[in-house]
C-alpha cells in the first residue's frame, strides 16, 4: 500500500493516499473476477451503483466484467438522499428490469452501513435471484448488520478519520484524511 502525505493549502489537514490509481485498477479487476465466479451461471446481472462515486465504480466494474466473462452487466444508478435517507430511493432502471435477477449493490466506501442499508431496503420490494454488495473501501465502522461481499480493501480507522475516493478523467485515488 502506497502512503503519500499531502497538505491542503487552505486546511492544515494531512491527506494520505491509501490506494493509488494502479492499486484501485487491480482491485476493480479482482472484484470483477469474484463477481463473475459467484454469478457464473447468470446470463445477466445488475450492477447497482450508489450515486455518485458508487455509480462510477459500478461502470468500471461493468467494463471489466464484460471483458472477462459472457455475462451481460447492466449498470443501474441508485439515488439515496444521504442527508434524509427516509426519502424514497430511486433507480435509473424500472423494477421490472431487475425482477428475478442477481443484483450487486456497489458503493465506494462502506462506513456505518446506513447508505447501503437504505438502498437494500429499496430492492426488497421485488423478488431477486441473489443480492450481493461490493465496496472499494470497507472501514469496519458498521452500525447496521450489513457487510460487503466483495471489497477492495478493509481498513480499521478512527471515527474522526475520513476516507474519500476521488475520480478524475484519467484516474481514481483513495485518500485518508
Amino acid at each position: 500500500m502506497l502512503i503519500l502525505h499531502q497538505y491542503s493549502k487552505n486546511k492544515q489537514m494531512k491527506r494520505s493516499i491509501i490506494l493509488s490509481n494502479t492499486e484501485i485498477q487491480h482491485k476493480i479487476k479482482r472484484i470483477a473476477f469474484q463477481i463473475y465466479e459467484s454469478n457464473s451461471n447468470q446470463k445477466e446481472i445488475i450492477i447497482a451503483g450508489i450515486s455518485t462515486n458508487g455509480f462510477l465504480f459500478a461502470k468500471k466494474l461493468q467494463v471489466i466484467l464484460e471483458e472477462i466473462s459472457p455475462i451481460k452487466a447492466v449498470v443501474c444508478e441508485v439515488k439515496v438522499d444521504k442527508i434524509n435517507p427516509l426519502k424514497p430511493v430511486t433507480t435509473s432502471i424500472a423494477e421490472k428490469a431487475y425482477k428475478n435477477k442477481s443484483i450487486i449493490l456497489v458503493d465506494d466506501v462502506l462506513n456505518s452501513g446506513s447508505t447501503l442499508m437504505y438502498a437494500v431496503k429499496h430492492f426488497l420490494n421485488v423478488p431477486l435471484k441473489q443480492f450481493q454488495t461490493a465496496v472499494l473501501v470497507n472501514r469496519n465502522h458498521k452500525k447496521y448488520p450489513i457487510k460487503a461481499d466483495f471489497k477492495g480493501i478493509s481498513l480499521s480507522t478512527s471515527l474522526q478519520e475520513h476516507i474519500s475516493v476521488e475520480y478524475t478523467k484519467d484516474s481514481i485515488v483513495a485518500y485518508l484524511n
